[in-house]
């Protein structure tokens, strides 16, 4: 399996990759920083499967939109995470392998695996950020979401830009971000990835 590397420090990658190059089945093709760069190298070295250190990242929201922009090109990510604090902005940018940046080479093989073949790879201790809860502070009201909203909301958590919405529900652009607002106003949410966190601890959406 061809891997792309990605991340911020490039001390981090170069051990990261280290790790890996030893690992039967996988071919790690390139260590790029988390910048403007990545949807060209993912474009010119045609990975199978992209391996994002999120370790970096934390007072960074450039990743997001790049992470979610590589997703759209096609790619499949697992990301490495430090704690479950970005589980769920990883997962509504797109990336569908979740684990402990304390993962093995073995652990870390299995989930890019798992991606590649279509399938989700969370780590156990992770995965409770995307589990609805319903808790005093969790619990809120919610103006009744329509049919459509439903729908546009489901696609905003698989990460999907406005015009890929558009494209998938064969309406406009514009149309979107009507319900995209709609959406924002009817649970409170001052962002996307806020009314997906909203959406999913409150049990409107299952992921």
């Amino acid at each position: 399996m061809r891997v792309i590397v990605v991340g911020d420090d490039p001390l981090a990658r170069a051990g990261l990759a280290n790790q890996l190059v030893e690992v039967t089945g996988l071919d790690i093709v390139a260590q790029i920083a988390a910048d403007d760069s990545v949807s060209s190298a993912y474009r010119a070295y045609a990975p199978d499967a992209v391996l994002w250190d999120l370790g970096w990242s934390l007072e960074s929201s450039d990743w997001r939109e790049r992470m979610s922009d590589l997703v759209e090109a096609g790619a499949l990510v697992v990301t490495l995470l430090p704690d479950n604090s970005l589980t769920i902005e990883a997962w509504s940018a797109g990336a569908r392998g979740l684990l402990s940046r304390e993962s093995g080479p073995a652990r870390v093989r299995a989930a890019l695996n798992a991606v590649n073949q279509g399938l989700v790879a969370v780590d156990p201790a992770l995965g409770g950020a995307l589990l609805p809860t319903h808790s005093a502070t969790d619990a809120f009201k919610v103006e009744e979401l329509t049919k459509r909203e439903h729908e546009v909301l489901k696609l905003l958590a698989e990460g999907l830009s406005n015009r890929s919405i558009a494209v998938q529900l064969e309406i406009s652009e514009h149309t979107v971000k009507y319900h995209v607002n709609s959406i924002l106003r009817k649970l409170g949410a001052q962002s996307r990835t806020e009314a997906v966190v909203r959406a999913t601890r409150s049990g409107l959406i299952l992921l």
